[in-house]
């Protein structure tokens, strides 16, 4: 794939950011940044990347490995580029889910919405100014959209 474009990269690390600044200093866990891969399946092995992503400390016990990460993120993010297709992205949020990932939230720039998706099959748009609740991903993260669209 090529690389994302500049308002892509802009909304994809405003939302790490966010993230990271509540649940770093809570020890909720660990932000990932774009391009950090995650295995879905194995074998074949079946291995994806979000914009962002987090994982929740107790899944860490180990430490963070050097290669792909074994298994799902607790919340993936997929920002939209102009060019994604509804029935690519719709494929990769259901191939998230049906890994274990318990949020997905895809995240749509230009019409300045983020829409999340949770693992008992509950969809919610939020739009513009809206602010996005985390839990129970993420307890004690709120999302403020106008924070992040550029």
């Amino acid at each position: 794939m090529s690389p994302a474009g500049s308002r892509h990269g802009a909304v994809a690390a405003r939302i790490a950011k966010a993230i990271a600044d509540v649940v770093e200093p809570a020890k909720l866990g660990v932000v990932f940044a774009a391009e950090t891969g995650f295995v879905l399946e194995r074998n074949p092995d079946s291995v994806r990347a979000p914009d962002a992503a987090f994982v929740r400390a107790e899944r860490l016990t180990g430490g963070i490995p050097a290669g792909f990460f074994p298994g799902p993120p607790d919340l993936a993010v997929e920002v939209l580029s102009p060019s994604d297709q509804l029935q690519d992205v719709t494929a990769k949020v259901a191939q998230w889910l049906a890994a274990g990932t318990r949020l997905v939230w895809v995240v749509d720039p230009a019409g300045r919405t983020l829409t999340a998706h949770d693992m008992d099959g509950h969809t919610m748009i939020y739009r513009n100014s809206e602010s996005v609740p985390g839990a129970p991903v993420l307890p004690g993260v709120t999302l403020p959209l106008d924070r992040i669209f550029v």
